[in-house]
């Protein structure tokens, strides 16, 4: 007798991105407002990071309202329904419940019937991760439109009177629709870790060992604090600049794209002078326009490259079908890049 065989999945040959949105918060919190905390200037904000200002999300911005109106703007550019989603990714670190997954209750929002959701903790990386499992998703025949969320509130996790990190952090949220494509859309992501370095960027304390209430006490006796990010910049500054510009490099080389050819760079906005850095090692023309949305908007991790794409879009810095290379890397450490084709 024949033993059965399983029938293969099929899906479309290629993906691309069809829509991109974003979701930046009301309040605006410029450098004047952050030296009522820490002893500095905004000379040395600026000089040190190249952020002017910052988002901060409100009581009402959740990270899903933040995400359901970001979403919505990519599923409108896109040009399909919400219920013809198959799939809902949601990239963050500041959803601050453990279970259900923050995508499940955006799918709902949204309209997404019974598509599955999840959510991934990348960080920085984040994006790019949900965009390498979208491709794999559509390619495979598990979905035919997946949705990819970036979203952050990471003035929740930011101590107001740290000094070296209280300036970086911004909140919102970036959303892209993900779909076939009959030429290639997504290039091969280049992705990874270094788990040896995993205490570079952390948070403070575990859940656990912390109490939301200001002044209670733990198991030894000693007052807690709500957990904070904590970052040591100058392992991170030094892994961004001479690692990552090799992991940006490979993306292009997987691709067939030489710098020159891209229509944009959109690294994610850590720090302007790690996105200088990478310019001059890439070799990158002065033709290739370069996001820098965290003049603006601060570092909002996961949330980052997509906010930064919807903006260059907007503004006519980039066009719908040129190349771009994105890149994120951050806490773990981890990283991803592509070239992909901008919608």
């Amino acid at each position: 007798m024949t033993k059965p065989q399983i029938r293969p999945a099929t899906g479309a040959q290629f993906s691309r991105i069809l829509g991109v949105g974003g979701y930046r918060p009301v309040r605006v919190i410029p450098n004047a407002e952050v030296l009522e905390w820490i002893d500095s200037s905004d000379e040395w904000i600026r000089t040190r990071s190249g952020i002017a200002e910052r988002r901060w999300a409100g009581p009402e911005e959740s990270v899903a309202e933040m995400s359901v109106q970001a979403a919505g703007k990519a599923i409108a550019q896109a040009g399909i329904a919400p219920d013809q989603i198959g799939g809902v990714i949601v990239a963050t670190v500041s959803h601050l419940k453990q279970t259900p997954a923050i995508a499940t209750e955006i799918g709902e929002r949204l309209g997404c019937g019974t598509a599955p959701a999840f959510d991934i903790s990348a960080a920085c990386a984040g994006f790019g991760y949900g965009l390498g499992l979208a491709d794999g998703m559509i390619r495979g025949g598990n979905a035919e439109y997946v949705l990819v969320i970036g979203v952050e509130r990471l003035s929740d996790l930011t101590d107001q009177s740290d000094r070296s990190t209280a300036f970086i952090f911004g909140d919102g949220a970036g959303a892209a629709v993900v779909g076939p494509s009959d030429t290639p859309g997504i290039g091969k992501l280049i992705w990874g870790s270094d788990g040896s370095q995993s205490e570079v960027i952390t948070q403070t304390q575990a859940w656990d060992t912390a109490f939301a209430k200001p002044g209670a006490v733990n198991g030894v006796g000693e007052e807690t604090k709500w957990p904070a990010l904590r970052m040591d910049g100058q392992p991170v500054f030094r892994w961004a600049v001479w690692e990552m510009a090799k992991v940006a490099q490979q993306a292009l080389d997987a691709a067939g794209v030489t710098a020159d050819q891209l229509g944009a760079f959109i690294p994610h906005q850590a720090n302007m002078r790690i996105t200088d850095a990478m310019i001059k090692a890439l070799k990158l023309p002065d033709s290739v326009p370069v996001a820098r949305d965290i003049a603006e908007t601060g570092n909002t991790s996961a949330a980052s490259i997509p906010l930064a794409m919807e903006r260059m879009l907007e503004s006519g810095e980039a066009r719908s079908g040129d190349l771009a290379l994105i890149i994120g890397f951050g806490a773990g450490l981890v990283y991803a890049a592509a070239v992909v084709t901008l919608p």
